[in-house]
């Protein structure tokens, strides 16, 4: 057994003991680093910080972590680490020298979104012309769920870049609808009938009191603008069921 352990390796310095020797350092450190990252879960699952950025913070850490463990499989069989960066530094200078810094921006991209915080997780958010739910930020994107269930993944660079539009920012927003009526009788009758249906939906918040102008009148009928406010979280679906309502009920008329 000893003898095989000590059989060199061809082409290399290496003899299969130190082989054995750096598997074991990989198994143990990667051992290690699962501990650690599990411990650095817990701890910043007790802080106040956002979802988004302790996600975020919990990915970067892992990666500092595995590749702290490549580097000590590395060091492990004989190579010196100090050559292992040099090697590192000259192929980032190699990526930068080709134009390919894509990872480092959207790497940086990411910790100022996650320090800055525009959205939070579960937000409502339009960026870099896509919309939907915030899923997570991590090392190299943002991730969006559509309201139909599509997945999207946005680099991180060019949701820094671009305007980002936060619909569920604040707990309630402003919603607006243009419709058509018939008059039921004259337009205080119809504006008073609309104001009562919007009085009856539970989505409609009383407070700021909706509003309701006059657009167009032609005939017997009115084009009314109808501003109402409501809770952001229902921002797919609100204006859908006030609309249906509205329509429900001048159905007759219409």
């Amino acid at each position: 057994m000893n003898d095989f352990l000590e059989t060199a390796i061809p082409y290399t310095d290496l003899a299969v003991s130190d082989i054995v020797f750096a598997i074991i350092i990989l198994i143990l450190a990667f051992i290690v680093s699962l501990v650690l990252i599990s411990i650095f879960k817990r701890i910043v699952k007790r802080t106040k910080i956002p979802n988004l950025a302790a996600h975020f913070l919990i990915q970067f850490v892992t990666a500092l972590l595995y590749v702290a463990v490549l580097l000590a499989f590395v060091s492990a069989l004989g190579i010196t680490i100090s050559s292992i960066i040099l090697g590192l530094s000259a192929v980032i200078g190699l990526i930068l020298g080709f134009g390919m810094q894509d990872t480092l921006t959207n790497l940086g991209a990411g910790i100022w979104l996650a320090v800055l915080e525009p959205f939070k997780e579960k937000d409502y958010i339009t960026v870099s012309g896509q919309t939907g739910y915030v899923k997570a930020v991590g090392l190299m994107s943002v991730e969006l769920v559509t309201s139909d269930n599509v997945f999207i993944m946005i680099p991180n660079k060019l949701v820094w870049n671009s305007a980002i539009v936060n619909t569920t920012h604040f707990p309630m927003r402003r919603f607006n609808l243009t419709m058509t009526f018939a008059l039921l009788g004259d337009v205080d009758s119809t504006i008073k009938k609309v104001l009562d249906i919007l009085d009856k939906n539970p989505e409609v918040l009383q407070t700021p009191e909706p509003k309701i102008f006059i657009s167009n009148l032609t005939g017997t009928n009115a084009d009314f603008q109808i501003r109402f406010w409501g809770n952001a979280d229902n921002v797919n679906t609100i204006s859908t069921i006030v609309k249906e309502d509205l329509l429900r009920a001048f159905e007759s008329k219409e």
